[in-house]
């Protein structure tokens, strides 16, 4: 019985010394953290927070209203003084589209073919109005002494088509003999290009037709002399290169009769 008590009460001494080493037997250490948080030992980090947030809502606001005054100044044309500035005035220049002139075609002679007169050449006053109508549709130029040359010799091969007392298509052509042949050559034929369709240049190209064969040139390039005188049963013979004074080659054609 006395060891009981004994014991007893060594239990109450040391649990007695134990408290009096920890007067708090168990610690809390998440209570004194939020005993700090509320005494204020942390509320410099919170105020911190506070500022930010507070400084970034103040800036919010500011930026808003300046894209606000810009778009009220862009959209009214007033400056943020509320001062309008001048705005620019509407473009009074006119664009002008510039226009093509076509060329205008020669329209066609309300005549027949049989309204076209042909003769024989008479005269020296008609050699001005040979000259000047086959310069004006030929592309070759010729001295005044090739057309003596020929319509003095052959003033018998020498044709002109008229009408209304003007001329409107000429001939020249020589004939001679050749290797027993008589061989004919047409050295001019023109016939104005409002004209072109009566078929003045087949008839006066027929008119010289006493002879054994006919030869010519014509350039290359020159498609419709090409296709009057195919029509005709011309045949191309030869083709001369650089004939002409321009530099333009040459195809000979050549017409038998006999």
């Amino acid at each position: 019985m006395a060891d009981a008590q004994a014991a007893a009460a060594g239990k109450k001494k040391f649990k007695k010394k134990a408290t009096e080493k920890n007067p708090n037997p168990n610690p809390n250490p998440s209570g004194v953290v939020a005993e700090a948080i509320s005494n204020g030992h942390a509320q410099p980090e919170v105020e911190e927070l506070k500022a930010t947030n507070k400084t970034t809502a103040k800036t919010q606001p500011t930026t808003t209203v300046v894209e606000k005054e810009v778009e009220v100044a862009t959209g009214s044309g007033k400056s943020q003084d509320g001062e309008e500035e001048p705005q620019p005035l509407p473009s009074t220049s006119v664009e002008v589209t510039p226009t093509i002139t076509a060329e205008p075609q020669l329209p066609e002679p309300a005549i027949s073919a049989d309204e076209i007169v042909y003769k024989e050449y008479e005269a020296e006053h008609q050699m001005h109005d040979i000259m000047r109508l086959i310069q004006a549709e030929l592309s070759e130029p010729y001295s005044i002494y090739t057309y003596r040359y020929f319509i003095y010799n052959w003033p018998k091969l020498c044709f002109l088509a008229s009408h209304d007392n003007q001329y409107v298509g000429a001939i020249v052509c020589k004939l001679d003999m050749h290797m027993n042949v008589r061989r004919g050559y047409i050295a001019m034929l023109a016939v104005r290009k409002e004209y072109r369709k009566l078929k003045i240049g087949t008839t006066l190209a027929m008119l010289a037709d006493n002879a054994d064969e006919v030869v010519l040139e014509t350039e290359m390039r020159n498609e419709p002399a090409l296709r009057l005188y195919e029509n005709l049963g011309f045949v191309r013979d030869k083709r001369l290169f650089r004939y002409y004074l321009n530099g333009v080659d040459a195809l000979r054609l050549k017409l038998w009769f006999r």
